[in-house]
């Protein structure tokens, strides 16, 4: 056989081989990743906070027999406090239309949202007031112990950042006592509705981890308390309990889905 016949011959068996090889299944197939979601701020969350409380203590007594008011002190209670939070926000962000306030780029620029939703809290604090009443010749004191709300929550998100108002009803723990030393001691522990207001900022890290700072104002109302062993029923005292607090917190966001989860395209 000749030399030219011989490579010819040698060509078109390895283009033949080439080309059965290009019609068969592949043997493996690279995973495809699913791209990462679009963010937004809907969803169920849960954290924690931890702050520092500033608050007044207002008490007033009176005399049962009426002679009435018999002393008007106030003090200051400052602690810590600290708990945990659950709630759920509506972002108009998930929205596949209007993504913002004004359609896909929002009314302020890009990426900005009306976001409700409602969170409650519970927390426990160190704050105790102590007053004397000369006027009644009691040593008086009230610790709050542990306290909560359930708040609706309405803000703006530029994007990742949002800015939020919050308001609802709050719930507080109250121990209070009075001292008449040699005579008796009067204890009552009892649990209180009133309000809380306020704002703060939060910012979203990832897609699931966003921290804040807020601000707080609570307001538990007045009660009255008779002092039947510390001067025999003879006053009434009354108290008043506000109080303020700066706090930071952090809350994981539940993801319905694994963004990381490769997917896998099959023949």
């Amino acid at each position: 056989m000749r030399p030219t016949c011989l490579v010819s011959t040698v060509a078109v068996a390895l283009l033949s081989t080439s080309a059965l090889a290009a019609d068969l299944p592949a043997s493996r197939t690279q995973p495809a990743y699913a791209p990462l979601p679009a963010f937004t701020w809907t969803g169920l969350y849960a954290g924690f906070q931890l702050g520092y409380e500033f608050g007044r203590s207002d008490v007033v007594s009176v005399s049962t027999a009426g002679a009435g008011a018999l002393d008007a002190v106030n003090s200051k209670k400052n602690g810590l406090i600290g708990g945990g939070h659950v709630g759920y926000l509506f972002s108009t962000q998930s929205l596949p239309v209007l993504g913002g306030l004004a359609g896909a780029n929002g009314a302020f620029g890009i990426g900005t949202a009306g976001v409700a939703g409602i969170e409650a809290d519970i927390d426990a604090s160190s704050p105790r007031a102590n007053n004397f009443l000369p006027g009644a010749g009691v040593s008086d004191s009230v610790r709050e112990g542990v306290q909560g709300s359930i708040r609706g929550r309405l803000g703006v998100a530029f994007d990742r950042a949002l800015f939020y108002a919050t308001g609802g009803v709050a719930f507080g723990g109250l121990d209070s006592s009075d001292i008449a030393p040699g005579v008796g001691t009067d204890q009552f522990s009892q649990v209180k509705t009133g309000y809380t207001v306020g704002g703060g900022v939060e910012y979203a890290f990832t897609n699931t981890i966003s921290g804040r700072v807020e601000y707080r104002y609570t307001d538990f109302g007045s009660f009255t308390n008779n002092l039947a062993n510390s001067t025999g029923g003879l006053v009434n005292v009354t108290h008043r309990e506000t109080n303020n607090r700066v706090q930071a917190g952090v809350s994981v966001k539940f993801e319905p889905f694994a963004a990381s989860t490769p997917v896998v395209a099959r023949y």
